[in-house]
């Protein structure tokens, strides 16, 4: 019988703008990044790092043991650190495998411990003396949107989110909602990149990208780090910490199956099925549904994903994404808080962070902590964070027992 798993302690910087800003005293590298996010999940969780057996360290810019100089930060046990990368998803790959890791029953307490330092601009691949690992799904997207020169990721998204105007009627101003609201949120959190609210308009008449994309329609480059700490239920008893044990009751990692690369469907490619396969597998395995939750952070790097990943979350039927975000049940007052963060649109997307800092802020949700964002009555969490070329992973959170 596998073990069962909790959050127990979470941290994580202000997520800034790359070159972090003169009034900070010092450069703000990845080892200080962690060390910062690091030690606050150390101490949410009340233990030391001599009690952490094993780390999973995610980021996907950095060299080859980055994760291990940056689990150095916080002390050198000699215990397993994992470095891991799997794009914009690296983060929930390794909370999946520090779970996975503490299910086994080998070991009780686990760090994941996630971060980027990123170049400004938009995201580039490194090295052009090989094959991109995402050309086959660039080459599926141009099969029916034809390249514009535009950078890579602003192409997928805003194809799958052209697709879904085509097939679905579905408006620009429909996805303008969602930055809308998703930069509402973030004004109540302080450690978002972007705290400023702006209007449908503002967000509409922003500089134009491609497709309904607009530039505050999509989330930054960020800095930042963030991390957890996880135990199994002998760990939690044994530190007496089961007033905070937020339980992930159910989790899938899934990876691309032929219809992403197959050039029938921009939204294919763009992770749809990877996220309605992954939201099936755990919904399955916990009993839970859609109807079961009361807060979610899912993965809008653009706010046509966001409203595409409703439907395969399974929040509403297929072409449904529009009408959903109209009835104000995205947001306060609504069936669901999504994002109630600010998302990667405004709280800021550093890839390796992104994935943990969503379990941050869902812990904190579930612990009643989140302030002036808290979601009144949050029992139940989901967390959702893709990466192209790619992986989806799915996370169903509850909140500690009475």
């Amino acid at each position: 019988m596998s073990e069962r798993v909790f959050v127990v302690g979470v941290g994580m910087t202000k997520f800034e703008k790359p070159g972090r800003p003169t009034e900070h005293e010092a450069p703000w590298d990845y080892p200080s990044m962690a060390h910062e996010a690091g030690t606050a999940a150390l101490a949410d969780a009340r233990i030391r790092f001599d009690d952490v057996q094993l780390a999973v360290a995610s980021y996907v810019y950095g060299d080859s043991t980055s994760g291990t100089r940056a689990v150095y930060e916080l002390g050198e046990t000699g215990i397993p650190v994992l470095n891991v990368n799997s794009n914009c998803s690296s983060g929930s790959n390794a909370l999946y495998l520090a779970r996975q890791l503490l299910r086994s029953g080998e070991t009780d307490v686990a760090l994941a411990l996630g971060f980027e330092k990123m170049q400004r601009g938009s995201l580039s691949e490194g090295y052009a003396d090989r094959e991109s690992p995402l050309r086959r799904i660039r080459e599926s997207v141009e099969a029916r949107y034809p390249s514009s020169g535009m950078p890579m990721t602003l192409e997928i998204f805003g194809a799958a989110g052209l697709e879904h105007m085509e097939r679905y009627g579905t408006t620009a101003e429909q996805f303008g909602r969602v930055a809308e609201k998703n930069h509402r949120h973030s004004r109540d959190n302080a450690r978002s990149q972007f705290r400023d609210v702006y209007s449908l308009d503002e967000i509409m008449d922003s500089p134009g990208y491609y497709g309904p994309l607009t530039k505050l329609m999509c989330s930054p480059t960020s800095d930042g780090a963030a991390a957890a700490i996880l135990m199994t239920e002998r760990g939690v008893e044994r530190y007496g910490l089961a007033a905070q044990a937020v339980e992930i009751v159910g989790q899938a990692l899934v990876t691309d199956q032929p219809d992403s690369f197959d050039g029938s469907s921009a939204i294919a490619a763009s992770g749809a099925g990877l996220t309605q396969r992954a939201a099936r597998q755990v919904y399955d395995a916990t009993g839970y549904g859609p109807e079961d939750v009361d807060v979610i952070e899912l993965h809008d790097c653009f706010a046509t994903n966001e409203l595409i990943s409703y439907e395969g979350l399974g929040l509403c039927g297929a072409g449904q994404g529009g009408a959903l975000i109209d009835s104000g049940d995205a947001t306060y007052g609504g069936r669901w808080v999504i994002n109630p963060s600010g998302g990667l649109i405004a709280k800021g997307h550093p890839l390796g962070a992104t994935g943990i800092a969503q379990c941050a802020e869902l812990t904190w949700q579930l612990r009643g902590l989140a302030g002036e964002r808290q979601v009144d009555g949050a029992a139940r969490a989901l967390q959702h964070n893709i990466g192209l070329g790619g992986s989806a992973v799915v996370s169903m959170y509850a909140a500690p027992a009475a």
